[in-house]
């Protein structure tokens, strides 16, 4: 597949490479955030999880270059208490081998790393954080959005809201486009049911059913199926008005079936951000016209889209052809950072015990650049970054408090676009 070909390029710079980014300290008596001693802190290892091989290869790119991205603005500004960011980068893999993540997990805190950025998928992170949070390593996930992540320990974050505010987003759309007799095809793992459970409530709140996959039916698939056949004749059988997926790479195989038994998917079908990625060399030209997905997340704008394609291009060679989660990627960075830097340390329960209030939970002077954040973290004001993702201040579970989910269409060359955002907050 075009995308997994494309995520594996970056093999080479997000697998196997440990990169250190000019890594260097100071003994000057500039220390930022109040740190006033003649030594510069530890250098801010930050190591990244995220998916070049497997189901979620597509989601790849985008990640690893706004985590790029922002470590390169932050040395550019003069690092975090006196350091160059250092960088060194792992492969999640995807939750059918769970070995490829614990494998990665391992091989961070070997490399001292006081913050990952990932998981990708929901059910990885929960594979890896008890790891994680007994080394005292700092976790934010750019796109977990399983429901039972909220709350889970005080080392886990995300800029991803939990499914809550996604679930019910699909499902309004689900209803406001005359739909009330659903079929969903969801993966058995905490992505899939959790998700799944978030849309089957907002359908059914609003008068609506569902007819296949529901909670509690022992309907869901396994990651990594490829034969659909069966699932696809159970599902129809119920005859559905609509029919919402909830996969990964498996919606290629879901759409053949679907295709061979003649449904038609235009307004009648809908992706999630799993799966809400270019088809176009996947299908005959047409098969997805009218299908709708969303994605959580606010669009990245043209100059922050720009310079992480820019970035993934100075690195591996070409722009970027999707942005999902960069913005969450490159925001989780700046408030590890900006965390470090009010705390006056680089651990992981340093950038914890801070990352709230960086993020505007306490009020503070609005910033949008590092730059401008340290400053005012250095003039002694509580700050609230408002970053590319647009997420309201993390809350008690650190959550974002409030989020977009994009809502994307797809044309007759089975690409989408965005049209439109619907913010919601987390409950």
């Amino acid at each position: 597949m075009i995308r997994r070909t494309t995520a594996a390029r970056g093999l080479a710079l997000a697998a196997i490479l440990s990169l250190g980014l000019a890594a260097c300290s100071s003994t000057t008596e500039e220390g930022t955030g109040g740190a006033s001693s003649s030594a510069a802190a530890d250098p801010l290892k930050v190591g990244t999880l995220l998916p070049v091989t497997g189901t979620l290869a597509f989601l790849g790119p985008p990640e690893i270059a706004g985590v790029g991205l922002a470590v390169d603005e932050i040395n550019e500004a003069g690092g975090v208490l006196g350091s160059d960011v250092e960088l060194a980068q792992a492969d999640s893999g995807d939750s059918t081998d769970m070995t490829v993540s614990s494998q990665s997990a391992t091989d961070l805190i070997s490399q001292d790393v006081s913050v990952v950025i990932g998981a990708a998928s929901s059910s990885v992170s929960q594979n890896v954080q008890p790891t994680l949070n007994e080394a005292g390593v700092m976790q934010i996930s750019p796109a977990n959005t399983a429901t039972d992540l909220s709350g889970v320990n005080p080392l886990f974050s995300r800029t991803a809201p939990p499914d809550t505010v996604q679930g019910s987003a699909l499902g309004s759309l689900v209803l406001d486009d005359g739909h009330t007799n659903v079929a969903i095809l969801a993966q058995n793992e905490s992505y899939g049911t959790g998700l799944r459970d978030n849309v089957q409530k907002a359908i059914e709140a609003g008068g609506g059913s569902v007819v296949y996959g529901a909670t509690g039916a022992g309907e869901e698939f396994q990651p990594g199926e490829s034969n659909f056949s069966a699932i696809v004749t159970s599902a129809l059988a119920q005859k559905p008005d609509a029919i919402v997926v909830v996969a990964f790479e498996e919606t290629v195989a879901i759409v053949n079936e679907l295709v061979a038994q003649g449904w038609d998917f235009d307004g009648t079908t809908y992706f999630c951000d799993g799966n809400t990625a270019s088809y176009a060399d996947q299908f005959d030209a047409g098969t997805l016209e009218g299908v709708v997905g969303t994605i959580p997340g606010a669009q990245a704008e043209g100059e922050f889209r720009e310079a992480v394609s820019g970035w993934w291009e100075e690195n591996e060679g070409e722009p970027l052809s999707d942005f999902s989660y960069a913005a969450e990627s490159y925001d989780a960075v700046m408030l590890a950072a900006l965390a470090a830097v009010r705390g006056g340390a680089t651990d992981g329960q340093t950038i914890s015990d801070n990352i709230q209030a960086v993020s505007g939970s306490e009020g503070g002077t609005e910033c949008t650049t590092y730059a401008d954040c340290v400053e005012a973290l250095e003039s002694g004001d509580e700050i609230q970054y408002t970053g590319k993702s647009g997420i309201g201040p993390l809350n008690a579970d650190n959550d974002p408090s409030s989020a977009f989910i994009g809502v994307y269409s797809y044309a007759a060359d089975n690409t989408n676009s965005w049209t439109r955002a619907i913010e919601g907050t987390v409950g």
